[in-house]
């Protein structure tokens, strides 16, 4: 794939300067790039590599003053970091682009398969299962009866959707994610052993969603497990059953979220979050990585860490005092010791 720079500016509405006919074939960070690169300068420390790069094209704000003469052609926008992620977005489209259905697969004659879906070789589409326009899956995906995906959504290799769960529009599923995998239910028996209740509910993801490799959703018992639309979760998170993430909620990996918790929307969980079942958190909550949330937070917009979670401002303060610990122990000692040594000599 090759454009040149008259066409990249084109694309970005930007302005150029240098030879509009050089082509470049590769994307590049501008302390890295060779010739036929493209790339850009965003943060201004980087600003010294602008005068010394081989790549062939960058892409620069409109208010970048040169100090002196560049190799490279130069394309000017508003904002070249937003630029130069529309042409990785551009980039990945071209490159990821499928077509056709590869065999060998299995789709089920009662399943609809909508305009332009690719399905790669080894995937397996049940028995009323409903496939979107545009949408892509990957070689060696399951997909269970009754499962409805909407148009322009992708499923990455090995992703698994369990029996009627809905995944909506413009899903992003990456590989070895499960969705729909059933709630962790037993009931305790008389003799020690437990009982495995039957999960007949569903996972709901609307639109927008992105869903890390080998996260896991469990569906629910009775009713939906529910992501809300434009929810990012990274990889290795776990959702349990009869939970709800609100919209535009982001959480890091390695995070686990409890039956039946609601977490509200445009919230921010760092990684290895723990949150307890039953509970509800408020919108637009920020939680610090390895923080234990053991019960609700109700008002909206709090930063909150440790384990159990406490307010953020509170916390730093106590990481403060835990640090001066020892410090604090030897003068309690040095004190103890004094006034041991006046008791003696009044005594």
């Amino acid at each position: 794939m090759q454009f040149t720079a008259n066409e990249i500016c084109l694309l970005l509405n930007g302005t150029l300067e240098g030879n509009a006919d050089v082509k470049v074939f590769q994307l590049a960070k501008i302390e890295e790039a060779t010739e036929g690169a493209l790339s850009f300068l965003a943060n201004p420390k980087y600003e010294p590599f602008l005068y010394t790069t081989d790549a062939s094209v960058v892409i620069v704000n409109n208010d970048l003053v040169l100090e002196k003469p560049v190799k490279p052609t130069l394309i000017r926008v508003d904002n070249a970091y937003s630029s130069f992620s529309v042409l990785l977005e551009k980039y990945n489209s071209l490159k990821l682009h499928k077509s056709g259905i590869e065999q060998p697969s299995f789709i089920d004659p009662s399943a609809k398969i909508g305009k332009n879906v690719y399905i790669g070789a080894f995937a397996y589409i049940g028995a009323n299962a409903i496939i979107g326009d545009n949408t892509k899956i990957y070689p060696q995906c399951y997909i269970g009866d009754a499962v409805q995906i909407g148009a322009e959504t992708t499923l990455y290799s090995g992703s698994k959707i369990y029996h009627d769960c809905v995944i909506g529009d413009r899903v992003i599923i990456h590989g070895s994610a499960v969705i729909g995998s059933d709630g962790f239910g037993f009931a305790p028996q008389a003799d020690g052993s437990y009982h495995k209740i039957s999960q007949i509910g569903n996972v709901i993801i609307e639109d927008d969603v992105e869903v890390g490799a080998n996260t896991c959703i469990d569906r629910a018992t009775m009713g939906s497990t529910i992501i809300r639309k434009g929810v990012k979760l990274d990889n290795l998170i776990q959702i349990a059953h009869n939970a709800e993430i609100g919209k535009n909620t982001v959480i890091a990996s390695q995070t686990g979220v409890s039956g039946s918790s609601k977490i509200g929307e445009s919230c921010i969980i760092g990684g290895q979050v723990g949150i307890v079942g039953h509970i509800v958190v408020a919108k637009g909550t920020q939680v610090q990585a390895k923080s234990g949330i053991n019960k609700s937070i109700e008002e909206e917009g709090k930063k909150f860490g440790g384990a159990p979670a406490t307010n953020y401002q509170n916390y730093m303060r106590s990481q403060v005092v835990i640090q001066r610990l020892p410090d604090i122990e030897r003068k309690i000692q040095e004190l103890q010791k004094a006034l041991d040594e006046l008791r003696a000599n009044n005594a």
